[in-house]
């Protein structure tokens, strides 16, 4: 194996936007504070009935987008430090909502800022050994 290609992508965001205003409302801080030093203006909140598993599932897209059968998969990762559950892994619980084989190789990995490269990479390193060709990398925090 020379390398990896990536052939879909997936997304997926909470409906509840809170604006830097919303946080003044409860802390000591303004727009112009927060934005002049980190350049956030808003963030998004999981609200009743999202979770961190519902947007890896809403992202895992990807596949369908992609062409991949669930079947097909061979890895599932998520690069996460705010899953629902330390056990069972967040990729667990998406090997089981989408159908992958009960051999697919599936962990969490906690790298923070980092989770999505060092999953990526590790799915790669993986694949050689793996069951089948394909993984699902999800990078999600809430």
């Amino acid at each position: 194996m020379n390398g990896i290609k990536l052939i879909s992508t997936g997304s997926a965001v909470p409906k509840k936007v809170v604006t830097n205003d919303d946080l003044a409302k409860i802390v000591d801080t303004n727009d112009e504070w927060i934005s002049t030093r980190t350049g956030i203006r808003s963030r998004r909140y999981c609200t009743d009935g999202e979770s961190h598993t519902s947007l890896c599932l809403a992202a895992g897209q990807a596949l369908e987008r992609g062409g991949v059968a669930p079947g097909e998969i061979g890895i599932c990762l998520v690069a996460t430090v705010t899953p629902d559950f330390l056990s069972p892994a967040a990729a667990c619980l998406l090997q089981k909502e989408l159908g992958f084989p009960e051999d697919t190789i599936c962990f969490d990995l906690n790298a923070a800022c980092a989770g999505f490269l060092y999953g990526t990479k590790t799915a790669h390193a993986l694949l050689a050994d793996a069951p089948r060709p394909y993984a699902l990398v999800v990078g999600a925090e809430v």
